[in-house]
């Protein structure tokens, strides 16, 4: 009797993540539950319609050997992170379900290319004999091609790759035609760029992120109050840093090349810069500590931003002096001198993480909370 294994591939593990059930899935009447459960949880789910096109696949082998062939239904589900993780995990599961069942061949019902890239690793295990995709009817209408790329849109995944890429061309394009002194360039330079800070916005989930700040806000009333203080320095420090780059451009446009001129204006507000991502930083420390949820990442991350200020500050320095034609001696001792600050803060950084990761350690033998 041949046995045969109808398979379908959630790479990126949607049923897990909507519905935290666990793959391999393997029989009818599980996989039956599955594609309900997913239905459920999201009707939109392209992985739905995959689920109950395998368990069509598996009925019809049923009624059409009903004696000469044994059919077996699985669903193999990846992770999240899409790549070597979730391709891991679908070789270990199809492993499971081949020694288990010991199928002859399979059939691979898939929803898209995505899923399918994972066919090497199924013909390494077992032999596939046909590949059905599933592709849903929808409206060919206008109205429903804009509802389909707005959905799409909504995705983080398909929201990243679009238009966070979009959004930083346009940012930068903007700033390049704003930087001229003419009003009507920055109008048209403020164009775009607007556009291109709120499509970055959308694609990085920034939106997202200022809501869960505002509600840890208002959960967190006590600490609420000095974090709004310190993001609105931050909001300062980052104007004072816009003011100070635009102010060292205007001193300096005349008298230097274009190439020092740039770095003069970045050294100038880099400081600032600093100082808004040091007072942000400290604003989330707060309502962490508030919450009783700090891990120590933040403080390791402002540790983290002093040593690239440091490595930044020396290199803007050592490039200006030699751009204006200055004499600057590439030897060690000059080089260790400049050095110096930044392996301060290297150190400063390594004793943080030693202190962070033996609190952790200690924490969780001791069951008792330290605050990391």
């Amino acid at each position: 009797m041949a046995r045969t294994l109808v398979l379908t591939v959630d790479r990126d593990n949607d049923l897990g993540v909507k519905t935290a059930i666990r793959g391999p899935v393997v029989g009818r009447r599980q996989v039956m539950a599955a594609a309900l459960k997913l239905g459920i949880a999201d009707p939109e789910e392209s992985d739905t319609n995959a689920i109950l096109g395998a368990l069509s696949q598996h009925d019809n082998i049923v009624e059409a050997n009903s004696e000469d062939e044994e059919v077996e239904i699985a669903i193999l589900t990846g992770d999240e992170k899409v790549g070597v993780r979730s391709d891991r995990a679908i070789a270990a599961q199809l492993e499971e379900v081949v020694a288990a069942f010991q199928p002859d061949k399979a059939i691979l019902v898939t929803d898209g290319a995505e899923d399918e890239s994972v066919l090497p690793i199924l013909q390494s295990q077992v032999r596939i004999d046909h590949v059905e995709k599933i592709i849903v009817k929808q409206s060919k209408g206008i109205e429903g091609t804009y509802y389909y790329i707005v959905k799409a849109l909504e995705d983080p995944k398909w929201r990243a790759q679009i238009m966070i890429p979009l959004g930083v061309v346009l940012a930068l394009f903007g700033l390049g035609i704003m930087l001229p002194d003419q009003i009507g360039d920055v109008v048209i330079g403020g164009l775009p760029l607007a556009v291109g800070l709120y499509l970055l916005s959308k694609g990085a989930g920034i939106e997202t992120t200022v809501k869960k700040v505002i509600q840890e806000m208002r959960d967190n009333a006590d600490a609420a109050m000095f974090s709004s203080l310190l993001w609105t320095a931050t909001l300062f420090s980052a104007i004072f840093a816009v003011a100070e780059g635009y102010r060292e451009y205007n001193l300096q446009v005349v008298d230097v090349t274009s190439s020092v001129l740039w770095l003069e204006v970045v050294h100038s507000a880099l400081a600032w810069i600093v100082i808004a991502f040091l007072t942000s930083t400290a604003g989330f420390m707060l309502l962490r500590l508030k919450r009783g949820s700090f891990s120590g990442r933040l403080l390791i991350l402002s540790i983290f931003g002093m040593v690239v200020y440091s490595f930044v500050d020396t290199a803007l320095k050592v490039a200006t002096r030699v751009l204006r034609g200055e004499a600057y001696e590439f030897s060690v001792p000059v080089i260790i001198d400049d050095l110096q600050s930044p392996m301060i803060w290297i150190v400063v950084l390594w004793i943080a993480m030693t202190i962070v990761r033996s609190l952790r350690t200690r924490q969780a033998q001791t069951e008792r909370y330290w605050g990391i």
